[in-house]
């Protein structure tokens, strides 16, 4: 998803360079430009709109972690007895 936001942000940037709405780089470095711009407006939108599935993806996480640690603790509690 991180990606597809990428892209679509390259794109909608690489459009806005093409028409002349934002200033290209200077002699070849467009390509450069845009890619650096791209990776600016990406990742401050890519934090908020994943939000949810980063929140999802963390209690999976947390729940198999608490599962791993309940499971060791029983292994614990039975090697000792």
């Amino acid at each position: 998803m991180r990606i597809g936001i990428f892209a679509g942000c390259f794109l909608a940037l690489w459009g806005l360079v093409y028409l002349g709405v934002l200033p290209s780089g200077l002699g070849d470095s467009n390509l450069l430009w845009v890619l650096l711009l791209s990776i600016v407006i990406s990742a401050p939108l890519s934090f908020v709109l994943l939000r949810r599935q980063r929140d999802a993806m963390s209690e999976q996480i947390v729940s198999k972690v608490d599962r791993a640690k309940g499971r060791l603790e029983a292994n614990r509690a039975r090697e000792d007895a």
